[in-house]
């Protein structure tokens, strides 16, 4: 199936919690997301490197991974994860969102919506009102889905690379 093909999302696409079985896709999702986000930031360490611990992500309390499965392969994928807020802040807790991946045949189709939608509803049973997610301010087709999905920009991290 191509991207052509898809006017919609796919009404027989699960989504679910991730399992150590899925390591080997959702490894190389990472890759894919890394290959994605090099061209913003020459910083980044040469091939092999590695964003997450993805297999302790699936296996801790206070995070949850998930995936979208479609005809049995997965798609896409994400996490949530309780992280500590700045003492300052109102709230002592948020939920970061990260591992944002869906494979380029399903892109535009509303897949991320839906993996969103679920880490949203996951950190709102958490507790937590707050969530966050951080993105490469030159990533425009990222910025754009984001705020499609409802977040807002922040805070501008700025760095001075000397060399």
């Amino acid at each position: 199936m191509n991207k052509r093909d898809l006017k919609s999302l796919p009404t027989d696409m699960l989504i679910r919690q991730a399992c150590l079985q899925d390591l080997p896709q959702l490894c190389t999702f990472e890759q894919g997301i890394i290959q994605s986000e090099r061209p913003y930031d020459k910083t980044l360490k040469p091939d092999p490197i590695s964003y997450y611990d993805i297999a302790e992500l699936i296996k801790v309390n206070d995070a949850e991974v998930i995936v979208a499965e479609l005809e049995t392969k997965i798609i896409a994928s994400g996490f949530a994860k309780i992280m500590p807020a700045k003492p300052f802040l109102q709230h002592e807790k948020y939920a970061y969102l990260g591992f944002m991946f869906v494979s380029p045949e399903f892109r535009g189709c509303g897949v991320n919506q839906l993996i969103i939608d679920e880490l949203i509803k996951w950190s709102n049973a958490q507790g937590l009102k707050e969530v966050r997610l951080t993105v490469y301010s030159g990533n425009q087709s990222a910025i754009k889905a984001y705020e499609k999905a409802g977040f807002t920009q922040h805070l501008i991290e700025m760095r001075l690379l000397s060399e």
